[in-house]
C-alpha cells in the first residue's frame, strides 16, 4: 500500500490501524447474530442433550464433535537397533524391520525420513571440511 503523497509504504506500528476510524469490533452481522443467540445457548445445548439422551445420533454426534477432541491413532512405539554401518544399511535395516512386521509403516517412514535428513546434513558438513582444506591449501602464505 502506498500514501498518495510520497510514493512510499506507511509505517504503521504493530497493532496500529490504517484506518482509525474503521468499524469498531463487534458491530457486524455476525457479531449481532451472535449476541441474538447467546442468551439461548444454554437451553440449545439442554435440548441437545436430551434429544441425543432419547437416541438422536444427530445431536449426539453435534454435542461429541463441539466438546471432544477427536481421538488420533497413535502407533505404540518400538525399540529398533540400527546397525553402526553407513546409512544407506540402517535404511535397509528399517525397511527389513517394516517388512518382518517388527515395525509399524508410519514409524519406519518416519525413520526412513529421518535417515535421508542425516545424509543431507552429513553432505553439508563433508562439502565444508572439502571447502575448509581447498580454501587452506590455496591460501596465499
Amino acid at each position: 500500500m502506498t500514501t498518495k503523497r510520497s510514493g512510499k509504504a506507511p509505517n504503521w506500528k504493530p497493532g496500529q490501524s490504517g484506518n482509525p476510524a474503521g468499524r469498531p469490533k463487534g458491530v457486524g452481522e455476525v457479531a449481532k447474530l451472535r449476541d441474538a443467540i447467546r442468551v439461548h445457548i444454554p437451553a440449545i445445548v439442554e435440548r441437545l442433550t436430551v434429544q441425543a439422551l432419547e437416541g438422536d445420533v444427530q445431536a449426539a454426534r453435534l454435542l461429541l464433535e463441539r466438546t471432544i477432541a477427536p481421538l488420533k491413532a497413535m502407533e505404540p512405539t518400538q525399540a529398533l537397533t540400527l546397525p553402526d554401518g553407513t546409512l544407506t544399511e540402517q535404511g535397509r535395516a528399517v525397511i527389513s524391520a517394516v517388512a518382518n512386521g517388527e515395525l509399524a509403516p508410519g514409524q519406519g517412514a518416519a525413520l526412513v525420513s529421518a535417515i535421508g535428513a542425516l545424509a543431507r546434513v552429513s553432505e553439508i558438513d563433508e562439502l565444508a571440511a572439502r571447502v575448509a582444506v581447498l580454501e587452506n591449501a590455496n591460501a596465499k602464505p
